[in-house]
């Protein structure tokens, strides 16, 4: 199954200030296209091809560095665009969700801290994860495009930490971003439908 890079889902300047065009034009039209067209290439002759990008990304991890990092980020973005809404859109989290998140993880404000803190503490270029595993919410982090597919569990929230998601906007202030993104940007629909589907 050839890799093929998605439309955003909603124009470039929906973020406003939060991320703005110019970082979309380059993270979305740039570095993720950069991910399906690398991925596709190394995914012919590799033995996974027609199989599922869960499985392509899965069955690579430690076995073929090349195909695995742009087939995991692919993955990884192909929900990131999803994990953000329009700022006029948001809603509130949806109340299977919050109460999962207080279950599991102490509160929102509990969750908030310990995702923020996840994404500032992550080393160099990574991600901040909201993972289901073994039926209970983690907050984890992970180096460069693995993500917790590849740890036994549900990517249900990913904030990508690598410099080319937030450095146009906020240069090298990493944690004003991922308390902005955190505040203002999560589509909480979308993290509650992945939930859904994997409970």
């Amino acid at each position: 199954m050839a890799f093929e890079l998605p439309e955003l889902p909603y124009a470039y300047d929906a973020l406003g200030d939060f991320m703005s065009a110019e970082t979309l034009e380059y993270h979305h039209d740039k570095h993720h296209l950069a991910y399906v067209t690398n991925g596709n290439n190394l995914l012919k002759d590799s033995g996974l091809e027609g199989k599922s990008l869960e499985d392509v990304v899965k069955e690579s991890f430690g076995k073929n560095a090349g195909l695995f990092n742009n087939a995991a980020q692919h993955y990884n973005h192909l929900h990131f665009w999803k994990w953000m809404k329009p700022v006029a859109k948001q809603g509130s989290v949806p109340g299977s969700l919050a109460a999962k998140i207080d279950a599991d993880l102490g509160g929102m404000d509990k969750f908030r801290a310990d995702f923020i803190n996840a994404g500032i503490t992550q080393f160099g270029s990574g991600w901040a994860w909201l993972a289901l595993v073994d039926g209970k919410l983690v907050v984890t982090k992970t180096p460069n495009g693995e993500n917790p597919l590849v740890h036994g569990g549900v990517p249900l929230l990913g904030c990508d930490v690598w410099e080319h998601s937030y450095y146009i906007d906020y240069r090298n202030a990493r944690p004003k971003y991922l308390e902005s993104w955190f505040d203002n940007l999560v589509n909480w629909e979308y993290v509650a439908e992945l939930l859904e589907a994997a409970s």
